[in-house]
């Protein structure tokens, strides 16, 4: 019996190092395996798609092998973004698809996002597919091989749906990622004047990481935008699905308050919606949702549990701290930065002083996301102790829903177990920075109650 490693095998997707955890054998293998599940499930074609990396080219070359093993007929649209893999299984109706990325992280890494007839593999069916190549529970037959390119249809696609009320300057930078190869057209289209950041796809990352959720990836738009005539800033993560903002004056607009901004304009075609949001994100969304006649709800973090979830309340917006959102409202319900982007430069062209309309949304004083590094498995036994055993002082209300998110009348804490790294993730906010630091202090007392000498970040 092969044995591959078990930890490439993620919460959320298939992740590991080129060359070392993840080779083009190990890919085929899994690619057989994926194709089997599909075979299962009575699927008969998948879409597969990479991203700018340099081992793209061969690992999706495996996939492809591995998929076509089991039956499998495999529809190739070559290098693109991520949501531009799932829109083409919406298009071309295969209602699966697997794209080759390595995402935000770093260069030496590549991996896989599976959906497979419309699910997104996630958790147990993860696991599923190296127990099929553990027990060699693989069909066989001979798919057929095809390429086609979706890149302007996509396009179309969304300037067919999104309008801007005037030309806007803007400007964006990809990173070195693939979506430098379709946003400036994109962008053009829509009647934007564009300059370009880091738009040549180069997957060694030459300039800075294509991850907008980290401030200093930030710092060459901010100053770019300090120098020009721009309005705001747009930036996009490695494979597209992810969006980060800038605005004129340097402020970064964090997803949760992207996301007030996206319910506001949902809402006023869709009064009563619900509204999607994770445990990470700002407690000022259940206020400002429901005061625009929507329902908010707070969910798990991972962008296939906010998929899930959608699917099953009909939801018609949802979003992550970590800059997926998801629209359902006029599109297909995945997680689509550059999407997002068109929305977002569709409701702000609307608005009379769109600097005023970024500055003005609700803000507190909050910590970004912090990490407590432990060994693998241990986050996951503390967190159990702790949602057993924790007792927090003033809190209104403890949720266990993903970790402990502690809500107090002036603030909220958040401790939860990464789902991809051993490390507990905490994250805080607070209305005043006293109302923070005594929410951080009560955290710092239960987890020390439960770790003694644990060493904290905060």
């Amino acid at each position: 019996m092969t044995t591959y490693p078990k930890e490439i095998f993620k919460a959320y997707d298939i992740r590991g190092i080129v060359g070392k955890t993840l080779t083009p054998e190990i890919t085929e293998a899994i690619g057989h395996a994926i194709g089997s599940e599909a075979v299962a499930r009575k699927q008969q074609a998948i879409v597969i798609g990479r991203d700018g990396r340099l081992s793209g080219p061969a690992l999706s070359a495996a996939l492809a092998r591995g998929i076509q093993k089991a039956g499998v007929n495999v529809i190739d649209v070559g290098m693109v973004a991520t949501p531009m893999t799932y829109f083409a299984a919406y298009e071309l109706k295969t209602n699966s698809a697997v794209m080759v990325t390595g995402s935000h992280n770093p260069p030496d890494y590549n991996g896989l996002k599976m959906v497979l007839g419309g699910e997104t593999l996630a958790g147990e069916t993860i696991q599923k597919l190296r127990e099929r190549l553990e027990k060699n529970d693989l069909v066989h037959g001979s798919g057929s091989y095809s390429q086609q390119v979706i890149a302007q249809q996509y396009i179309d696609r969304i300037l067919s749906d999104v309008k801007l009320a005037r030309p806007m300057k803007i400007i964006i930078d990809c990173g070195n990622g693939v979506p430098g190869a379709y946003a400036p057209a994109l962008f053009r289209g829509l009647g934007c004047e564009v300059t370009e950041l880091f738009c040549e796809v180069d997957g060694n990352f030459p300039n800075h990481h294509p991850d907008p959720s980290q401030p200093k990836n930030l710092q060459d738009l901010i100053e770019a935008l300090a120098d020009s005539d721009a309005e705001i800033g747009l930036a996009f993560d490695g494979d597209g699905d992810r969006l980060g903002i800038v605005t004129k004056d340097g402020q970064i607009i964090y997803p949760d308050r992207q996301l007030m901004l996206f319910a506001a304009d949902v809402l006023s075609r869709n009064p009563g919606a619900e509204i999607i949001f994770d445990v990470k994100s700002t407690r000022k969304l259940f206020a400002w949702i429901k005061a625009r006649g929507g329902k908010p709800l707070l969910w798990k973090t991972g962008h296939s549990f906010i998929k899930a979830k959608m699917k099953e309340t009909g939801a018609l917006l949802a979003g992550e701290m970590s800059g997926h959102i998801f629209f359902k409202e006029r599109w297909y319900g995945f997680d689509d930065g550059l999407y997002a982007g068109c929305r977002m430069l569709e409701y702000l062209s609307k608005q009379a002083d769109i600097n005023a309309t970024l500055h003005g949304l609700p803000d507190t004083v909050n910590t970004p996301e912090l990490n407590i590094t432990m060994a693998e498995g241990e986050h996951y036994t503390l967190m159990n102790k702790l949602q057993q055993t924790a007792k927090f002082t003033g809190a209104d209300e403890v949720i266990k829903l993903d970790g402990l998110r502690v809500e107090y009348p002036d603030g909220f804490g958040l401790a939860r177990p990464s789902n991809t790294t051993p490390v507990i993730v905490l994250r805080f906010e607070g209305d005043t920075e006293a109302a923070l630091k005594r929410i951080q202090d009560d955290f710092r007392r239960v987890i020390l109650e439960a770790a003694p000498g644990l060493v904290l970040p905060f």
